[in-house]
């Protein structure tokens, strides 16, 4: 005998800037339901997804996530409930209008979704619990937005109000940028506020999945992202468990984690985007849902978290779903970036994207805050070099083990790159540069050759990477002036299917990869296939 009906809101059409992975934690969730004795419905409209096949729910509504289709749907289905939380944003914007048209929304209250969402609501939720935010305001003028940026002070991350995937952000580093930006990409007003947060230049970007019960909150697991923060999450690589911060750090962030979610009444899964500067921790964003970086987690740590949250949501106990956990972290034995895995089991695993350059032979294959990628794909090693170095390999970029870097980096970077260019020498690699990266580095005494740009003659950079003398480019933005040398440099990479990365930390993951790849083959060993069954 079935318990009743749950009905399940999904993410609606599939598109660049809204992952997949989406439809993997709604999968899950049907799943969930069904094991708990219920009946589930699931609504969306994407022909390609699992949720949509005829087999996954008891029943399908194919249909899109508005207000008007999703009551008309409650009316005829009488459900116990709706669960909001496995769709991403699209549908945890319904949450306030449902509960007022007297629907029954499980897992996290709709109050609670309000207070994370609101951005007023959340900051006074932020100082109440004694937590740092980067500073921030909001424009609702051109005039408003130069006074905004001028008191908090450049760089600053400026983007409109409600976006998804991370739409028309974009890092402004000066006056300039920032009145070009609010000519060409948006239109500001009253109706339409811009936010602008200050950016964290140089920090250490964090993601943490976690699913809390009301009373329990278990860490799924803190992922450090490769690529500095300002990369929109979709986009960054990201490691399990974090490769360069500290275990004090990475307790600090689980317990501000649990605190967020406890204050937030969190019933299922929430996701918390943090990042580091000089030793602080900074909140950035909490969603009370699931995130992209779910499937990853859930494989990386052998636990379904969309599953465990999505039988949370319905009412049972963490404590009764998975005691095992429990008996991990009371006798101390929980591995420090993830409360589902034990201190015996070190291994790395590394989320790495695919992004559809190829099919988009106009657009500038830079990372940026706005999301661009169209997959995922991972690697699990004992190191982090070869863990990032398989999910390269997966990604279809084959890493160099010798021969030329190009290095081209914007002039705030220079300094950081040294130690990356004597890495890649003292590995027997030879670099070239253009004139302002090579005069550094020749200072440095750091041994390079020189090389045209495409505006100052013939052969230019391009015409090495043509003719199959770069096999890795290392290529940091530098500004609206250099964009056209940059632009084309970074898509004759993607033309010649040469590795690349636009961010110094990318480059330092890249090294890293390179020498641990090289020291397994001077050991005549290959690289060791892991199953996920056996993880």
């Amino acid at each position: 005998m079935k318990k009743g009906r749950i009905l399940i809101l999904g993410s609606g059409p599939n598109r660049i800037g809204q992952g997949i992975e989406f439809d993997y934690a709604c999968v899950h969730a049907v799943f969930a339901v069904q094991e708990e004795g219920y009946e589930a419905i699931m609504v969306n409209c994407n022909p390609e997804t699992v949720s949509t096949d005829y087999d996954t729910a008891d029943r399908l509504y194919f249909e899109p996530i508005v207000l008007e289709h999703v009551l008309a749907i409650v009316e005829r289905e009488k459900p116990e409930g709706v669960l909001l939380q496995f769709g991403g944003q699209t549908p945890l914007k319904l949450a306030l209008q449902l509960q007022k048209e007297g629907v029954r929304i499980l897992g996290t209250p709709p109050e609670s979704i309000d207070r994370a969402e609101d951005r007023e609501l959340f900051r006074q939720l932020i100082i109440e619990l004694g937590l740092k935010q980067p500073e921030s305001g909001t424009a609702r003028s051109r005039e408003e937005a130069l006074e905004t940026a001028r008191r908090i002070g450049y760089p600053v991350l400026v983007r409109p109000s409600y976006v998804l995937g991370g739409r028309a952000m974009k890092i402004v580093y000066g006056e300039e940028d920032l009145l070009s930006y609010l000519e060409e990409a948006v239109s500001v007003s009253y109706e339409r506020p811009i936010l602008i947060d200050k950016y964290l230049r140089d920090s250490v970007e964090l993601d943490v999945d976690a699913v809390a019960d009301g009373e329990d909150v278990l860490i799924g697991a803190v992922m450090e992202h490769i690529e500095e923060a300002g990369i929109h999450s979709g986009d960054s690589a990201a490691s399990i468990p974090p490769y360069t911060l500290e275990d004090s750090v990475v307790i600090e962030v689980k317990e501000l984690s649990r605190k967020i979610a406890k204050a937030l009444d969190v019933r299922g899964l929430i996701n918390l985007q943090l990042a580091v500067s000089e030793g602080e921790i900074y909140v950035l964003e909490v969603n009370p849902r699931a995130s992209r970086t779910v499937p990853f987690v859930s494989k990386s740590i052998g636990y379904p978290l969309a599953k465990i949250a999505a039988k949370v949501s319905v009412g049972r106990k963490l404590r009764e779903l998975v005691p095992e956990v429990f008996k991990l972290l009371e006798e101390g034995k929980s591995h420090v970036a993830s409360d589902f895995v034990s201190k015996e089991r070190k291994l790395y695993t590394v989320k790495e994207v695919v992004f559809p350059w190829n099919r988009f032979p106009e657009v500038d294959p830079l990372l940026g805050p706005e999301m661009k990628s169209t997959g995922e794909v991972m690697g699990v090693d004992e190191e982090f070099g070869l863990a990032f170095y398989k999910a390269q390999l997966a990604a279809g970029n084959r890493l160099p083990e010798k021969g030329n870097v190009f290095i081209s980096v914007a002039d705030r970077d220079k300094e950081k790159v040294l130690d990356l260019a004597r890495g890649f020498v003292s590995l027997g690699f030879r670099i070239y540069a253009t004139t302002g990266t090579y005069r550094f580095l020749q200072k440095e005494g750091i041994p390079a050759q020189h090389v045209l740009k495409i505006s100052e003659g013939r052969p230019h950079v391009v015409d090495l990477m043509t003719n199959g003398e770069i096999d890795l480019v290392i290529n940091t933005p530098s500004g609206r002036r250099e964009v056209s040398d940059a632009y084309f440099i970074r898509r004759s990479a993607v033309q010649h299917g040469i590795p690349y990365t636009t961010t110094v930390r990318g480059g330092y993951a890249i090294l890293d990869a390179i020498r641990s790849y090289r020291r397994l083959k001077e050991r005549r060993e290959g690289l060791k296939v892991y199953s996920l069954q056996e993880l």
